[in-house]
């Protein structure tokens, strides 16, 4: 209104000049709260809590990457995780996942637990992970958690694994069972030729970092984005 009036007082010779000003100006302040919008966002936090899967995975720096660039605002991801650990060793390190107040936490605690030496009986490794979804409910109220099946295992390490499917199993339903969230990302493993597999897992066991991100990353942006990508 006050714009309109100084308009409608102004002598006509000044009136193209202080149109123009007042078009930039509206320009400007409709730039900067764009701008501001898209970054002015806090970090979204991310913890992957998990085994030597999360730990040697090489997937975190592709999915902060992608998802950022999905969401149009930071994400950062942290690790909590130790190669040969089970869910035994994950019930002491709650108070680490906790400490950084992540919005997400992904989770794969099933491998080591289904490894024969490790003698974490099935029983036991539902037990736990579901007092580890407890506690995290408890503690991170706000957070999305959610429970992941990694990649295939052959050779030695999927002898000393039989079972290892029925541990995935537990683990989704303990997960299901409290309205959590879980992705199983095998599907997309077994989608390789065995040949393609076998050398993107040339141990049986970790995948080569750069072919976990392609195979992980896509359908962990789907499950956290949504259909709210902004690419």
């Amino acid at each position: 209104m006050i714009g309109l009036r100084l308009w409608r007082a102004m002598p006509m010779a000044r009136r193209p000049a202080y149109g123009l000003v007042l078009l930039f100006t509206c320009c400007a302040m409709f730039s900067v709260t764009g701008n501001s919008n898209a970054e002015g966002l806090p970090p979204l936090k991310i913890v992957a809590f998990g085994t030597s899967l999360t730990a040697r995975g090489g997937w975190q720096p592709a999915l902060e990457t992608e998802l950022a660039a999905c969401l149009q605002r930071p994400v950062n991801v942290e690790s909590v995780a130790k190669s040969g650990e089970t869910t035994l060793w994950a019930l002491t390190q709650l108070d680490r996942v906790v400490a950084g107040q992540p919005d997400i936490v992904l989770i794969e605690l099933y491998a080591n637990d289904a490894a024969l030496q490790r003698f974490v009986s099935l029983a036991q490794s539902r037990k736990n992970i579901g007092d580890i979804l407890d506690q995290l409910r408890q503690r991170l109220p706000r957070a999305r958690i959610i429970v992941m099946a990694m990649n295939p295992f052959s050779g030695m390490r999927g002898l000393i694994r039989p079972f290892v499917g029925s541990y995935i199993a537990a683990h989704q339903a303990e997960a299901e069972v409290r309205g959590l969230e879980f992705v199983d990302h095998q599907p997309n493993w077994q989608r390789l030729t065995p040949g393609d597999l076998a050398a993107a897992i040339p141990d049986g066991a970790h995948p080569l970092p750069d072919i976990a991100s392609k195979i992980i990353v896509p359908e962990l942006v789907k499950q956290i984005a949504g259909g709210n990508c902004k690419e």
